[in-house]
């Protein structure tokens, strides 16, 4: 299907004073979905009435069932596509996994070169509604993206990843960046495939928790607004915040991260199919509404095996109340859950301060652009993050964050002088350890800097170790002793802290990243049928992430994958042209895994200078 620009010189002149009088439609955001059928002409002149019969089908199927159910609308079918819009990215994603299998009871009773496949594009944007179409550029980006979809296949853009839940809404593979024609910049976009796709045996696999775990774990998702302004919507977000800090203290609980659990806002979602996805037994979240200066909370937790609800209480307090260090709303919700969970009191702590929404927006904005680990994405990551810093000097996630950034700059293989920068994090590190010194975070990035310079690796230890005993539901800090344990400790701790990092927050956006490291600890201990696995499930979610590229070439060669590795050697130079063995080696040569990194780049022929 063919998405045509707009007439704008072959109209006669008395129509175009009619059209330039007429004000432009109302600018909303939207998903588009663009479909259309593969090779519908050779189709149609083989066999027109029976494709245009199916093609019908197919169009009542999507307007009196699909669409109906995931809230879109049709703005055009063209005979052989067709054009909906949708407000949200997870019903458009739906929707055109859904449309996608109307054709398969058919295609198992035709030859393969009578079948019909489709192909569709998402693209989310701001556009001109009218009751009639939707106008603008971003629908044709939409059209394009289906362009570079194959027989079967979803595409869709970066504005529509983002509202996605990975291993919720859509598994997905990173098909990195492409040129379009008539469009400025080279567009990145992800393939989706339905989360029960993919059998079992091919997925790599989840680790459960420790052993010696024996904390019922619990999930906080997002509180609910019973009111529809926007300015509303923070206040969930800062009880759901505020709760998972206090409770992640308690030494007797095991917290869901609240990475993972944000993953729910909005969705009609049971306790228990939250608690199957987060891997947890107790589900805490509720509703609120608020009344000038005050609000309501109505708080639920549920024993999502049970299928109860075995607690429930309304509180009432000051919105004020939500954003101080110490809250006493937050504290009563808490140490009532607690309570009825536990028959004990939590341990009660200090909740950290809370940004403002816009500043939160900023931060979280940084934190996600800093692992999407391409060098313009890095950079937007840095403005973001040095906003946030700029607005809340006194407030140490930031800061802790921002050291973060100048690590990835190493890793990504961005940095000229990766000494310099290292030493950069730990300063940075150090701002926020000022402000808070029981930062958890803090802490683990600086003990993480620390690791790889290499120069008091016994220093580095004792705070990536002090961070997991500050705060043990911190996934970051146990991801980074899990570093520590792949270069200077031994294989096996290595990967019992990365499990239970990947345990502590399973849809984490950095679901990349932790895997990655879960594949080094096998590649350490010589598992490297599973760290291959586990690259492969990691590039699928980031497949610009240079550690996990490395990981997998080491993997490779060893195994003696010679065309894989290969490519993955040429993958690597095509992201970092001016890779050299001294380069390579310039950050953690002390490492066992590196040294054994160098000996594969040398036999594939890196240049040493």
């Amino acid at each position: 299907m063919t998405v045509s620009p707009q007439p704008t010189d072959t109209a006669e002149p008395a129509q175009q004073d009619v059209l330039s009088a007429m004000p432009l439609p109302q600018q909303r955001h939207k998903v588009v979905l663009v479909i259309d059928l593969v090779e519908s002409v050779r189709l149609m002149a083989a066999n027109e009435a029976a494709v245009v019969n199916q093609w019908r089908g197919f169009i009542h199927h999507a307007t009196s069932q699909v669409l109906p159910t995931c809230r879109g609308r049709l703005v055009k079918s063209l005979g052989d596509g067709l054009l909906a819009e949708f407000d949200q990215p997870t019903e458009a994603v739906q929707a055109a996994l859904a449309l996608h299998k109307y054709f398969d009871p058919l295609n198992q009773t035709l030859p393969p070169a009578q079948q019909l496949h489709l192909r569709a594009g998402l693209n989310a944007t701001n556009l001109y509604v009218d009751e009639n179409d939707v106008y603008g550029h971003g629908v044709n980006l939409a059209a394009r993206v289906a362009d570079l979809a194959s027989p079967g296949e979803t595409l869709v853009t970066t504005s529509v990843f983002d509202g996605i839940v990975v291993g919720v809404d859509a598994e997905v593979e990173d098909r990195g960046e492409s040129y379009l024609k008539h469009w400025p910049e080279p567009v990145r976009t992800w393939m989706l495939y339905p989360v029960s796709g993919t059998s079992a045996a091919a997925r790599p696999r989840v680790p459960e928790g420790p052993a010696t775990d024996f904390r019922p774990a619990i999930a906080v998702v997002p509180f609910e607004t019973r009111s529809h302004a926007a300015e509303q919507f923070v206040i969930g977000e800062l009880i759901a915040d505020g709760v998972i800090a206090q409770l992640s203290r308690s030494q007797n609980l095991r917290v869901i991260s609240r990475m993972s659990t944000t993953a729910f806002r909005g969705r009609k979602s049971s306790a228990d199919q939250i608690g199957q996805h987060l891997d947890a037994t107790f589900v805490l979240g509720g509703s609120y509404v608020t009344y000038g200066d005050k609000v309501v909370i109505m708080a639920e937790l549920s024993d999502r095996k049970r299928g109860e609800v075995i607690w429930a209480e309304r509180l009432t307090g000051d919105t004020r109340d939500l954003l101080e260090a110490q809250s006493s709303l937050l504290d009563a919700l808490c140490s009532a859950c607690a309570k009825a969970l536990l028959n004990d009191v939590v341990q009660r702590t200090l909740v950290l301060p809370v940004p403002q929404l816009d500043s939160n927006a900023l931060m979280l904005g940084g934190i996600t652009l800093m692992h999407r680990s391409t060098p313009r994405d890095l950079q937007r990551s840095h403005q973001l993050l040095e906003a946030v810093v700029a607005r809340h000097k006194r407030v140490a996630t930031p800061w802790a964050w921002l050291a973060k950034w100048h690590i990835m700059q190493v890793v990504q293989g961005l940095s000229g002088e990766p000494a310099r920068d290292f030493q950069r994090a730990i300063d940075t590190a150090d701002r926020a350890l000022d402000l808070e010194p029981a930062s958890s975070l803090a802490m683990a990035i600086k003990g993480h800097a620390l690791c790889h310079l290499g120069e008091d690796v016994d220093a580095s230890h004792r705070l990536l170790q002090e961070a997991t005993q500050s705060n043990p539901n911190d996934p970051m800090a146990w991801l980074y002793n899990s570093v520590w344990s792949t270069m200077w400790g031994t294989p096996e701790d290595s990967m019992t802290e990365a499990e239970n990092a990947l345990h502590l927050s399973p849809l984490d956006p950095q679901k990349y990243y932790f895997e990655m490291m879960l594949a080094n600890s096998y590649l350490a201990m010589g598992r490297l049928d599973e760290a291959v696995a586990l690259c492969r499930s990691s590039l699928a979610k980031n497949r610009y992430h240079l550690p996990t590229l490395r990981a997998m070439l080491i993997a490779q060669y060893e195994l003696g994958q010679a065309k894989e590795a290969r490519e993955t050697y040429d993958l690597i130079l095509a992201l970092q042209p001016d890779l050299t063995l001294t380069k390579y080696t310039a950050a953690g040569s002390h490492s066992r895994l590196r040294q054994r990194g160098a000996k594969v780049f040398a036999e594939l022929g890196l240049r040493q200078h």
